[in-house]
């Protein structure tokens, strides 16, 4: 077998600073990835969203490309292919659509702008011959069977849709072989009728985790019969769900009852809560039929887990529960940014046959790196306005002593993880016990609803004292199942046991995070508790952190205590978030001014200047006509001091419409010597 180096892309074609054709729909080619497989192996991802900051991110993942080959050191002239994660007909039949909704847009295609975007990005001409398309199931597929460190299995992909499909059952015969035994249509789609609930509930795509964490809330027998009239089982696992517009099959149906739909920022009724029970309780029953007819009819007894549908934690810790299998695996980047490489390896596969069988994978950690600590240090020096710096002898032993003292950090170490969960490299983690910090962290950090939990950490040789560990064995290094917590531990982690009694955990091997786990035990040698809060490092408005710019704007811009990256131990100033008057403001490649008459209800005419993101679905905020006036003066070389020099400096009203502005992102703030290096 030839070496071989395949760069595995997923997303749509959209330059940085502009859609395709505009108000893209969130929905067309989302989780934009890119990641370098090399003989099999994963040596680098990441997510375009975690540079571009823009979340769940369908653009072309020109940043994600940059960072991977800068990660590995290789050059566009190293990779032996370029591979898709949808087959190039269906791409272009997508791309034709959009072409006859906005009849002013030049028609390209899928392997035009593929080669046009890595030409311009990197002057790369790609040849026709190495760029290759992959079956998005089978993407899916094979990603999960490569990484389960399984040979023979039932490999299960249940998502919105492919091309026609919305789930497929395969085979894995040991040999590298994917046998398609089943195709669920898209009229039969779990993803879409959890994603129509979630919206019933006022919420959009990309917020289906929320509806999970709120089920456990409600009782899902007050809409039994509602759900039920949703779809019937059938035999031999196949099951149909009823006719009319899969879209809207929930929403027309509670209509039907007098039931209307949420409200975006409304409260959540009795009746909310109910119906994100029924849901939940709706896709675990038909998804247990499905698989519990295809494990007995094959007699696999191994499960590799893949698509959107299998990030639902709830449902996989039934699936555990279920005895349905001896071992169950869940890709840490089941859904479609985990297709990148997927198709990467599926086109290996195809080009080079099976090669060695790999262990199963442990770490997500393959994302860019924050730098050397000579590097980092460099960084923060040029922040001393705002923050105070030490390097304590042992960090773990110094941020295990702030946790036990009740302290919330920002922790920011090693490579990023591939996937939407923190586990350990850009987390925020807190004392577990106290149940008034699952409350505080929500409006101190996340400025989100009360009712959303918090993950668990624990070290393995703790783990089954304090949750019930399932006779099935899962992965749990990626905090992708829901275990009950030990009745008699429930008081004891308040903070991270759920209204249900359950939590999703995540056990840190230290073969696996040496420092995290350290970390974790030493927590626990102090307070007689070896477990930690562990949730994502970022507030409401940005994506998972990804570098030393974006920690230290996320810890400046919310309440955290502390913030730890790498080995340094990071506070604020006193005023130190308001001191950037010699910072330089650069706008992102999205943001836009803008200033619109508007029509009171009086009948006045009235002048309105906003900030915004253009991007489907951008936020967008209105700003004074001092501030505005400034913001038109940005070229991201002039400071703040300078900028606002002609209108006698800055004064507390703007300063703090600023802070605001930066806290939602609307903006990047950094001093002007430290001129951005890291990587956008």
């Amino acid at each position: 077998m030839n070496p071989m180096l395949v760069l595995g892309l997923n997303g749509n074609f959209s330059d940085e600073d502009a859609d395709l054709v505009p108000d893209m729909p969130d929905l067309f080619f989302h989780d934009a990835a890119a990641c370098l497989v090399k003989d099999g192996e994963l040596i680098a991802a990441v997510e375009e969203e975690r540079l571009n900051r823009i979340k769940k991110t369908t653009k072309f993942p020109i940043n994600a490309i940059r960072a991977c080959l800068a990660g590995a050191n290789v050059e566009p002239r190293d990779v032996d292919a370029v591979a898709y994660f949808f087959p190039e007909a269906n791409t272009d039949l997508v791309l034709n659509h959009l072409y006859t909704d906005n009849s002013d847009i030049p028609a390209r295609y899928t392997r035009e702008l593929i080669k046009e975007r890595l030409k311009t990005g990197f002057d790369w001409d790609l040849p026709d011959d190495k760029l290759f398309y992959t079956s998005h199931h089978v993407a899916h597929a094979r990603s999960a069977l490569m990484r389960s460190g399984m040979s023979e299995a039932l490999v299960v992909v249940m998502d919105g849709m492919g091309e026609e499909s919305s789930g497929t059952v395969y085979r894995a015969d040991g040999e590298g072989r994917l046998e398609c035994l089943a195709s669920y249509p898209i009229a039969s789609s779990l993803g879409l009728l959890y994603l129509n609930a979630t919206e019933q509930l006022g919420y959009k795509f990309g917020d289906e985790y929320k509806v999970m964490g709120l089920a456990p809330y409600g009782d899902p027998d007050t809409f039994r019969e509602i759900f039920e009239s949703l779809y019937t089982l059938k035999e031999k696992g196949n099951y149909e769900l009823s006719p009319g517009y899969l879209g809207k099959l929930v929403g027309t149906a509670f209509f039907a009852h007098n039931v209307p739909p949420r409200r975006r920022g409304a409260e959540f009724t009795q009746q909310h809560k109910d119906l994100a029970a029924g849901i939940q309780k709706t896709v675990e029953k038909i998804a247990l039929h499905v698989l519990a007819y295809w494990a007995e009819h094959t007699g696999l007894r191994k499960l590799c887990f893949s698509g959107g549908v299998a990030h639902n934690c709830s449902l996989n810790g039934e699936i555990l529960r279920s005895g349905l299998f001896d071992e169950v695996f869940v890709h840490p980047a089941s859904y479609d940014a985990g297709a990148a490489e997927g198709a990467a390896l599926e086109t290996e596969y195809q080009l080079q046959g099976p090669g060695p069988s790999r262990p199963r994978l442990r770490s997500a950690s393959v994302g860019p790196s924050l730098g050397t600590n000579d590097e980092i240090a460099e960084q923060l020096k040029a922040w001393e306005s705002m923050i105070e710096v030490e390097r304590p002898a042992d960090i773990v032993e110094g941020a295990a002593a702030l946790l036990a003292d009740g302290a919330v950090l920002g922790w920011a170490r090693g490579r990023s993880e591939f996937g939407p969960r923190a586990l350990g490299n850009r987390s925020i983690l807190a004392d577990p016990r106290p149940k008034a910090n699952q409350t505080r962290i929500n409006a101190m950090v996340k400025k989100r609803e009360s009712y959303r939990p918090f993950a668990p950490v624990v070290t393995p040789e703790s783990a089954a004292s304090y949750f019930e560990m399932p006779d099935t064995t899962g992965n749990f290094d990626f905090m992708s199942f829901v275990l009950r917590v030990r009745e008699d531990k429930r008081d004891e982690l308040g903070a991270v046991t759920h209204v249900d009694g359950t939590a999703r955990v995540q056990v840190i091997d230290p073969a696996v995070n040496e420092p995290f786990h350290r970390l974790v035990a030493r927590f626990g040698e102090i307070t007689g508790t070896p477990v930690l809060l562990n949730t994502s490092f970022n507030n409401n408005a940005e994506p998972i952190v990804q570098n030393v710019e974006d920690a230290l704007a996320c810890f400046l811009t919310t309440d955290l205590d502390y913030l730890v990256v790498e080995d340094f131990l990071i506070r604020r100033r006193a005023g130190g978030p308001l001191a950037f008057d010699d910072f330089v403001l650069r706008f992102r490649p999205v943001t836009r001014l803008t200033q619109s008459m508007r029509i009171t209800p009086a009948g006045e005419r009235v002048l309105t200047r906003e900030i915004y993101l253009a991007y489907g679905g951008g936020p967008r905020a209105e700003v004074s006509r001092e501030l505005f006036s400034l913001l038109e003066g940005v070229d991201g070389r002039t400071t703040l001091r300078e900028l606002a020099a002609s209108a006698g400096g800055l004064s507390e009203e703007m300063r703090s419409e600023l802070y605001g502005l930066w806290q939602d992102r609307y903006f990047f703030l950094a001093p002007r010597r430290f001129q951005w290096k890291s990587a956008r």
